[in-house]
């Protein structure tokens, strides 16, 4: 009886061996295993979280850990300022053991040490749309700036008939972001002798300062003919500005991003030409080179999600309206 007792328990364990499935030859997981709970945990830092831009670069990270099984933490500073503040928020992230980070760094210098913290705790490091100037991350998935701010130019020149004087609204200083745009533009430009380009004042990403530094650049330069704003806080302040002033249309503006008060600047004229990006695939794109790096594939270490200008003259192509409403059903 105990024998067969023994025979018995073997011949279960033998059962229940067959039904498992044979863990991979470097040990872990199986992919049923992995695919039964949320694969990965992934902390998304945005630079900020006040502009229509960065909600669109969230729900393409949540569209991508949709896809691949990953569970999406979006938490970023109030303003694209706070530098402090993202470091802080990114070694929390640290301390609480995610799997990869996909940032866009406030500043491309001050992250370099936190991002060695999190590669010293083996965690996946994606940079999107602001790099850092460090070979860290696994990839940058971006927009090329510095092409996008040159088209820029080349669409402002037409628009001022290529002479005449011109301003550039950067944002921050010190953010790759705002600086790729601002040494875009000043290339771009020089390609048009008899425009000059008369002041390079700040607006911060925030858009009551925005709205100054137009002020100033009109009151300094009466026969201004066209702006550059390199961002989306940059051209809402600036077309508030110019509309104060009843220079719109009058003086052209050409902006960077696609928010929903810019295509209304685009249609009531104050705007002439929008660079727009592509926050969505961003989003989509950073999880996916972080999943991708995580599971042993290839990833590109730079990632271009592109630029298209928008005028009144494209607006209404199929193509254009997809890019401009990415969320609409």
């Amino acid at each position: 009886m105990k024998r067969l007792l023994i025979i018995s328990l073997a011949l279960i364990a033998v059962a229940g061996c067959g039904q498992k499935a044979a863990a991979p030859a470097g040990g872990g997981a199986t992919r049923e295993e992995a695919g039964a709970k949320k694969g990965y945990e992934i902390g998304v830092v945005p630079k900020g979280l006040a502009h229509q831009f960065w909600l669109t670069v969230r729900a393409g990270a949540e569209a991508g850990g949709e896809e691949f099984n990953a569970n999406i933490i979006w938490q970023g500073p109030s303003a694209e300022t706070e530098i402090a503040k993202q470091i802080t928020i990114i070694e929390d992230m640290i301390s609480s053991g995610v799997d990869a980070i996909v940032m866009a760094a406030c500043d491309e210098n001050a992250l370099i040490a936190t991002l060695h913290k999190a590669i010293d705790a083996g965690i996946a490091v994606v940079t999107i749309d602001s790099g850092v100037k460090s070979d860290i991350p696994v990839s940058f998935v971006a927009t090329d700036n510095i092409a996008g701010a040159k088209a820029a130019a080349a669409e402002l020149a037409r628009l001022v008939g290529e002479e005449g004087k011109v301003g550039l609204i950067p944002f921050v200083p010190g953010a790759a972001t705002s600086e790729m745009r601002e040494q875009g533009f000043k290339e771009g430009i020089k390609a048009y002798p008899k425009v000059q380009l008369d002041a390079t004042l700040y607006c911060h990403s925030d858009v009551a300062k925005a709205m100054n530094v137009t002020q100033d650049m009109m009151t300094s330069c009466p026969d201004l003919k066209g702006i550059f704003a390199a961002n989306e806080a940059g051209a809402i302040g600036c077309a508030q500005a110019l509309r104060a002033a009843g220079k719109a249309g009058e003086i052209k503006l050409v902006a960077f991003d696609g928010s929903d008060e810019e295509i209304a600047a685009l249609k009531d004229g104050t705007v002439q030409a929008l660079v727009v990006q592509n926050p969505f695939q961003m989003g989509y794109l950073g999880v996916k080179a972080a999943v991708d790096h995580m599971e042993g594939r290839p990833v590109e270490k730079r990632i271009d999600t592109g630029v298209t200008v928008v005028t009144m003259a494209n607006f209404n192509e199929p193509r254009i309206q997809k890019l401009l409403y990415p969320l609409a059903k």
